[in-house]
């Protein structure tokens, strides 16, 4: 959801990429949500962090606790944000309260990506 969300709100001026320090398939659940919204993900995969990647950006945005605690060394020049969100891909319950809570993420990872591109952009990192 942060990539889709950073690509369609910082448009050609923020490079963005999903990866983690394990690769997930799509969720079809991320994607409906983020269609809902008018941002199609359905193209976008996830892949394993390597050293090679990490030579190429400015930031590293984790997103749950088990990232921030496994995110490799990253070199001096990278920094990196942590973002405490609920994985909805955890929720229990009906149909109905497990995509409300893919909609609660899609609106917290939103807010959170036109903050960091304000600041970013405040910065003269854009």
């Amino acid at each position: 959801m942060a990539e889709g969300w950073t690509r369609h709100l910082g448009g050609d001026i923020f490079y963005a990429t999903s990866a983690g320090i394990e690769a997930h398939g799509k969720n079809p659940r991320a994607i409906a949500v983020m269609e809902e919204a008018g941002v199609n993900i359905s193209g976008q995969k996830s892949t394993i962090v390597s050293q090679d990647m990490l030579r190429h950006v400015d930031i590293v945005v984790t997103v749950c606790g088990h990232a921030d605690e496994q995110c490799p060394v990253l070199p001096p020049h990278v920094e990196k944000v942590h973002w405490p969100l609920t994985d909805p891909a955890k929720a229990t319950g009906s149909e109905k309260e497990i995509m409300d809570e893919f909609r609660a993420t899609r609106e917290e990872v939103k807010r959170r990506v036109k903050s960091l591109l304000v600041l970013l952009t405040e910065k003269g990192d854009a």
